[in-house]
């Protein structure tokens, strides 16, 4: 695979997004039956290769070299762990994906695809005689399912898809035949394409009819009074779980309902305490150049682990094959590197598409009317800011590696707004002590700011405490914050809980992440910091849901120049023109920067990951991100073990 540059996606990524899109590489091959499938096959109770593929299988070409069938990919959950990360290891499979070097999109599960020059109709074909896990066939059916049924159906339709909106109007969908359909829309939306590959975001291809019809009163007049008798508050609720459409978690834990994907659940994580076991899927649709039935590995098996810590101790006794979430910390590079003969390890590096290494986000839409408004004050953020001694965390949480940014587009892109990434970053107790006395003039005995109430300011950033990176930004910047009159504490909690507190609740007062883009296709296809226009805006969730829907529960109208930026934003998503594009995004970087809607520490830096060294076809270098999703798109149904 080519060296990834954050160039190339920005130079490709919108031309491709209009052109027709055809397989990776011709197949001239009888296809190959995996060994631990023959004696199921040769029993008769699995239909032999050649009736479980596609007419037209997806041709995957593998990095290094042709594989082998067999063996473990041994990975780790640390906690109960956000399941969301297991979409980059098992379960990419949109429509249409990204290249493994990011430069545009390829067809994916539809075999073909185009554009009128509008950007207003969109024309997908899907692989004909493609098969869900349980040998069930794959159609236009199942898609027209999800469009209408969850996607459309009242209560079923927050599932966050706001790629299907152009011009505040929905996509309508519609069916010509089995394998063929049609996404049109009322606006252009030239980014379509690119935004159906954008990691988990497309889910029209995870909704399985023929399984999900019974727990649908559509279908089954009895859904109601079923899903109660299973401990459901009614079938919207138990609907949503067995679809695991809305919470990521929801989708891992169920082992019943099938997929697409190379590698389905046979153990759900929850099910056992000790580890969860994805095993191969049979009716799977790709076969590399040779014919072979891909994946090449036969399992997946994530350990369960406590912390870590334990995750650290696991990596150095050879125990992990791949992994690079909650792992590849700066602290710990140095004792994995000297772990290396032992673990029978090595490294590949990964290119930071983030837009910084933390980003403190306040909850601008606090329940609770004085926070909210304290918290809206921009003067109160930037004296936070300020009171951030950057250099020192730098130097002491990244070895000294890291320049000081705050959640910006990166200097050498052509978007790069000095402003927004430059401001408020000074290392000045005495400017944040002049804000704050201003606002909060009044402090209790212990030298702790007075809200208007006359209540101790507290502000408690609820954390995931797997991020280890992040507790120890916290070490160093919670008496920072006091030292200027702001009583800031940490509560750390497993990341399930952390996905309830923050992800899908509302009362809390400020948390901490790190993802979003940081320059080209990307920083336009995730500007989560630049404006609140998705649900990874977690310092206004209720403005991103007026911006999705006005009217949709939760909704909190922003303020002018906040609204103003999510129409600019609207304009960027409907033209096909890539400096247009720029030119608007530039506008609303401006915005982002009179708004200051969040702050940070520094740029990252490139980062790493760990592979065992009998991992082939692992590539050394790849773009690093949730939304590319890292390491999905470089195909690890090709990784084996040598």
């Amino acid at each position: 695979m080519p060296e990834f540059t954050r160039r190339n996606f920005l130079a490709a990524g919108t031309a491709a997004a209009l052109l027709p899109c055809f397989p990776f590489h011709g197949f001239a091959a009888e296809p190959v039956e995996p060994d631990v499938l023959k004696s199921l096959v040769e029993a008769g109770k699995l239909p032999p290769i050649a009736e479980r593929l596609p007419v037209n299988p997806m041709v995957v070409k593998p990095l290094e070299r042709i594989g082998k069938h067999g063996g473990d990919w041994n990975s780790a959950i640390v906690g109960g762990g956000s399941l969301s990360m297991l979409f980059r290891y098992q379960a990419y499979e949109p429509l249409l994906r990204y290249a493994p070097d990011w430069s545009g999109v390829v067809p994916n599960v539809a075999e073909h695809y185009e554009g009128n020059a509008e950007a207003t109709e969109f024309t997908f074909r899907l692989r004909k005689g493609m098969k869900w896990s349980d040998g069930a066939p794959f159609t236009t059916e199942d898609i027209m399912f999800w469009y209408e049924d969850i996607f459309s159906y009242e209560g079923l339709n927050d599932v966050g898809q706001n790629h299907l909106m152009a011009g505040g109007k929905r996509a309508r969908f519609e069916a010509v035949d089995d394998v063929t359909f049609k996404v049109l829309f009322e606006k252009p939306n030239g980014l379509f394409p690119l935004r159906l590959a954008w990691a988990n975001d497309d889910q029209t291809t995870r909704a399985p009819k023929h399984y999900l019809k019974q727990f649908h009163p559509k279908y089954n007049p009895k859904a109601e009074e079923e899903a109660k008798a299973k401990g459901a508050s009614g079938w919207i609720q138990l609907f949503q779980r067995e679809a695991g459409l809305v919470v990521d978690n929801e989708f891992f834990q169920n082992s019943r309902r099938p997929v697409i994907h190379a590698w389905k659940m046979t153990v759900a994580p929850g099910e056992t305490t000790d580890r969860a076991i994805a095993e191969r899927n049979p009716y799977y649709w790709k076969v590399d150049p040779e014919g072979n039935q891909l994946p090449y590995l036969d399992r997946i098996v994530y350990q369960m682990v406590s912390d870590p810590q334990v995750l650290l101790l696991k990596v150095m006794q050879g125990e992990i094959d791949l992994m690079d979430q909650y792992i590849a910390t700066p602290a710990n590079r140095a004792v994995l590197y000297d772990a290396q003969q032992q673990g029978d390890f090595g490294f590949y590096t990964l290119n930071s598409t983030e837009t910084n290494e933390m980003v403190f986000q306040l909850n601008l839409n606090h329940p609770d009317e004085a926070k909210r408004k304290l918290f809206n004050n921009r003067d109160f953020r930037a004296a936070l800011s300020m009171s951030l001694d950057r250099q020192a965390i730098i130097d002491t949480v990244f070895i000294g590696q890291g320049t000081i940014s705050q959640p910006a587009i990166r200097p050498e892109d052509p978007l790069y707004n000095e402003r927004l990434a430059t401001q408020f970053t000074q290392y000045d107790p005495d400017a944040a002590n002049t804000l704050l006395d201003t606002i909060l003039p009044n402090k209790d005995g212990e030298g702790f700011r007075l809200d208007e109430n006359g209540r101790r300011v507290t502000v408690i950033f609820e954390i995931d405490q797997a991020r280890a990176t992040f507790l120890d930004i916290f070490q160093l910047a919670l008496p920072m914050f006091q030292a200027v009159g702001v009583d800031v504490q940490m509560r750390t909690m497993d990341r399930s809980l952390w996905e309830v507190r923050v992800r899908q609740g509302i009362e809390y007062d400020a948390t901490a992440h790190r993802f979003g883009g940081n320059g080209g296709i990307a920083a336009i296809l995730d500007p989560r910091y630049f404006l609140p226009n998705t649900t990874e805006a977690l310092y206004a969730k209720g403005w991103q849901l007026w911006y999705r829907d006005p009217s949709s529960s939760g909704a909190i109208e922003p303020p002018q120049p906040v609204r103003e930026a999510l129409a600019l934003y609207d304009q960027v998503l409907g033209s096909p023109d890539p400096e247009e594009q720029k030119r608007l995004m530039a506008q609303i970087l401006e915005s982002a920067a009179d708004q200051f809607y969040v702050f940070g520490i520094c740029l990252p830096s490139d980062s790493y990951g760990v592979v065992r060294n009998d991992m082939v076809n692992v590539a050394k270098t790849m773009p690093n991100s949730w939304g590319y999703p890292t390491p999905a798109p470089a195909n690890p149904e090709t990784f084996f073990k040598a």
